[in-house]
């Protein structure tokens, strides 16, 4: 047997009284046609049918809507309503569940909310009803988590990665890692229980091969947390580039809307001007920036700091260059000097203006770090979004994002929390692969697979912990 140190708070959960009713709000607050108020605990029904003009619904079986009026403390009316009744563990919480539909706007829902906390309901907090159907097992922690990614989900691949996570695909990756571990644990701790002996159940080169064979799938998923961080985030991509290079066009047409001042006059935008759209499925965040020149105009000095600025934050460069006159001796300097600062930043070089040339663009020599430039004419895209299409293409392959939107099956990426533990469990079973290489006892070898295993289940919830709870759902809103 794999000897875990410690009872889980979940099973701590498990031994106390029934958790009290909670209700609150499941809708956005604001005009709207309905509005949904949750109520959850083992009251919920007779809670609600004590403010319910028809008292049977507290006996009621799931799976049952009834229609009615709703009344407040002194037996007014409150608004005719829509209940739906679920019994536990059949219900999204695992408890009794009422959602009760009103009419919608702030003044009616909070009219039956206070209703109904006069009635003995408390107001949920923070995270509560998911918090409650993760300790009643009606999902793990990642699964938990991933409703918080859904519900704040801005883009096609935010939704995709939070979609795959809900359905488990994240908690069946960590699992399959955690169940080979646990067999691994398990013939070790069986030869420790049988140390006088000198038995040896556990052959040492399947061990090896299980424990690299781990290390790879801890390796992949916590490299994931790439993707976690993309679906979540997105991309801030920046156009830099001298004044008059077309930057205020290229990034009103990339975004098919007329965000930024468009002016022959050099030096027109002073400030940063940021715009988002999605590209393959990924929310780009679009930052067009004052252009990078030498000036004594004190306010156009500014505005090239805080280009400077926007550019060292970037995820991404799009350097604009006017295709007729090409990159200059400044322009060559500072990519060279920004290469050197920051290796690590894609720089995508951009011939703006190709429309107005006749013969090749004259971009020059290709200055340090950055790639070959494309050439295109934000104007003529302003008509013609398509045109852009290459630009697009070469955004995501700088994020190493190409195809991501439309790749086969469900997405694994985890957030960073899990990618923490990940790596925690990996380093775990590393010192696991250097004890067994060094032929060590093992009772040193069964530590660090313990450690692994305490680290894959903090992911997941196998194993958790007050403050890890916390710092998971504090996150929520109120009412999920």
């Amino acid at each position: 047997m794999v000897r875990e140190n410690a009872m889980t708070d979940s099973d701590a959960h498990h031994a106390t009284p029934p958790a009290p009713t909670i209700a609150a709000l499941a809708t956005a607050r604001g005009t709207a046609a309905l509005a949904v108020i949750r109520v959850s605990g083992p009251e919920a029904a007779p809670i609600v049918a004590s403010r319910f003009a028809d008292g049977a619904l507290a006996d009621a079986a799931g799976r049952t809507v009834w229609v009615g009026w709703l009344r407040d403390n002194d037996g007014r009316r409150v608004d005719q309503v829509v209940c739906v009744v679920w019994r536990g563990p059949h219900s999204s919480t695992g408890e009794d569940v009422v959602e009760v539909t009103c009419h919608g706007g702030d003044t009616v829902a909070q009219a039956v909310l206070r209703a109904l906390y006069d009635a003995g309901a408390r107001p949920a907090a923070p995270g509560e009803f998911t918090q409650r159907a993760f300790l009643n097992g009606k999902l793990d922690l990642a699964q938990a988590e991933a409703v918080a990614d859904l519900i704040h989900a801005e883009s096609r691949l935010g939704h995709r990665t939070a979609i795959a996570a809900l359905r488990g695909r994240v908690s069946e990756a960590v699992g399959a890692v955690r169940q080979s571990l646990v067999q691994t644990a398990a013939l070790v701790e069986l030869e420790l229980d049988f140390g006088e002996e000198d038995v040896e159940f556990a052959d040492r080169d399947s061990l090896r091969d299980l424990l690299a064979e781990a290390d790879r799938l801890l390796e992949e998923l916590a490299g994931s947390a790439r993707l976690g961080a993309l679906a979540r985030d997105g991309v801030r991509v920046v156009l830099g580039g001298r004044p008059n290079a077309g930057k205020s066009t290229l990034l009103n047409a990339l975004v098919g809307d007329d965000r930024a001042i468009v002016s022959p006059v050099a030096g027109t935008t002073r400030d940063a001007v940021e715009a988002e759209a999605e590209i393959g499925g990924l929310r780009v965040r679009f930052v067009d920036t004052a252009g990078l020149r030498e000036t004594a105009d004190a306010i156009e000095a500014e505005g090239t700091r805080r280009a400077r600025a926007a550019i060292d934050a970037s995820d991404v460069l799009v350097y604009v260059v006017d295709a007729s006159v090409g990159l200059d001796d400044e322009e060559r300097a500072f990519l060279t000097a920004l290469a050197r600062r920051r290796p690590e930043l894609p720089v995508v070089l951009v011939q703006n203006k190709a429309d107005l040339v006749d013969g090749p663009a004259r971009l020059g020599v290709e200055a340090e770090g950055a790639g070959a430039a494309l050439a295109v004419s934000a104007h003529g895209a302003l008509a013609d979004p398509a045109a852009l299409d290459g630009l697009r293409r070469s955004l995501l392959a700088a994020v190493r994002a190409e195809g991501l939107d439309a790749a086969a099956g469900g997405l694994v990426a985890v957030n960073e929390r899990h990618r923490t533990h990940l790596e925690a469990a990996r380093a775990a079973v590393g010192r696991a692969q250097r004890s067994l290489a060094a032929g060590s006892g093992g009772d040193t070898l069964a530590l660090d697979l313990r450690a692994a295993l305490h680290e894959l289940g903090l992911v997941t919830g196998a194993v958790t912990t007050e403050h890890v709870l916390d710092a998971v759902f504090s996150q929520f809103c109120i009412g999920k």
